[in-house]
């Protein structure tokens, strides 16, 4: 195993705890803390820019780059249209979310954000059939990003 490989498991066996971390305090709160997302994103940022630097390959980087400015300005227009809907730390999760599948490749990134949106939807339909929910029932979504994004990575 390269050094790089090496690298790349620890960097996602980190942001696999950080996504077990937000799952948790979001389906309890129905937030996203920044204090958890924004260095996140912070610290992968970094992380991409340090790779591009070391592989002398700025295509991935570029890529994750708008990934994340791609997937983050999706969320926050659903953000800006429907306040009751995306919540701000939706948005910044997004980023985050885009940043690392775009780093993987744009069908992961499109594969993970369109199971976000499946999963969701599937477990509300659940809800709903079980009559634990109704169309107004606020549901976290921050769970089926991280799961969709997983999802995503292990599937390319």
């Amino acid at each position: 195993m390269t050094l790089h490989a090496v690298a790349v498991l620890i960097v996602h066996l980190a942001l696999v705890a950080v996504g077990v971390w937000l799952i948790v305090v979001d389906a309890r709160t129905h937030r996203l803390p920044n204090r958890i997302v924004l260095p996140t994103l912070g610290a992968l940022i970094v992380l991409v820019i340090v790779e591009a630097l070391a592989t002398a390959d700025a295509g991935r980087m570029l890529r994750a780059l708008l990934g994340a400015l791609v997937l983050g300005a999706f969320y926050a227009a659903m953000h800006l249209a429907s306040r009751q809907g995306m919540g701000g730390g939706d948005v910044k999760l997004a980023a985050v979310i885009g940043l690392v599948l775009a780093w993987h490749g744009w069908w992961t990134l499109l594969l993970g954000a369109a199971a976000a949106f499946l999963l969701g939807a599937l477990f509300a339909l659940v809800l709903m059939l079980l009559k634990k929910a109704n169309r107004s029932t606020r549901i976290a979504f921050g769970p089926w990003m991280i799961l969709g994004a997983v999802l995503a990575i292990s599937m390319t």
